[in-house]
């Protein structure tokens, strides 16, 4: 058992996973993993009786922890495969970084908001994950570690970012929220080949915005 998990936390793990798959969430993967998972740690004690809640919660730097269900929704349209190079822009509370790590992914993710960065580096080990995080611009990727299987935007962009998508391996997928900064749609693009994309758009999403040369300018 996780330190500070509890079985009381666990039931209600086990409650929010038949949430999901009710919301259409089929990815035993997926499941399994926010089943393992103790989102309670990822918050504020003030607010960990909400944890299992499907909802997005307030952490540090006026960002959120996503809702279970948007996590789950964007990890399962990735189709994340056991050793899948993974870029993730946005590291947040480090909660869809864990998921990832516990699919069997090597995870690279970008935090611009150091404070975040600060306390997720410091308290993703303790849980026993070690993702390779860094500070910058999450919207021009990071092409020093690429190119990448899987690539996951955790905030809603204004458009799919063109540096994200050189820095996708062909046969690779893109999972991103587009639109303005009240609602986005899910879209999902595979590289086919050198500058050969396709496209699909799914449900529509509201994530905190993009922040970055190649996303909302502020």
């Amino acid at each position: 058992m996780t330190n500070g998990d509890s079985p009381k936390f666990q039931g209600l793990r086990q409650k929010l996973v038949q949430q999901l798959k009710l919301k259409g969430i089929t990815d035993i993967g997926v499941l399994n993993a926010i089943l393992k998972i103790p989102r309670h740690l990822f918050l504020d004690s003030a607010i960990q009786h909400l944890a299992y809640e499907d909802q997005a919660l307030p952490i540090e730097a006026e960002q959120t922890i996503s809702q279970p269900f948007t996590v789950a929704y964007q990890t399962q349209l990735l189709g994340v495969k056991k050793r899948d190079k993974i870029l993730e822009i946005g590291t947040g509370s480090g909660y869809q970084t864990c998921v990832l790590l516990e699919l069997g992914a090597k995870v690279f993710s970008i935090e611009r908001q150091r404070t975040l960065f600060d306390s997720t580096k410091k308290f993703l080990p303790t849980l026993g994950y070690n993702p390779t995080l860094f500070l910058g611009d999450g919207t021009l990727g990071k092409p020093t570690y690429g190119p990448y299987d899987k690539i996951i935007v955790t905030a809603g962009a204004p458009e799919i970012p063109q540096k994200l998508l050189e820095q996708l391996k062909t046969g690779g997928k893109l999972v991103i929220p587009v639109g303005d900064e009240k609602s986005q749609k899910m879209i999902l693009v595979t590289k086919k080949g050198d500058d050969l994309f396709s496209k699909e758009e799914f449900e529509n999403f509201r994530f905190v915005p993009l922040i970055g040369k190649e996303g909302w300018n502020k």
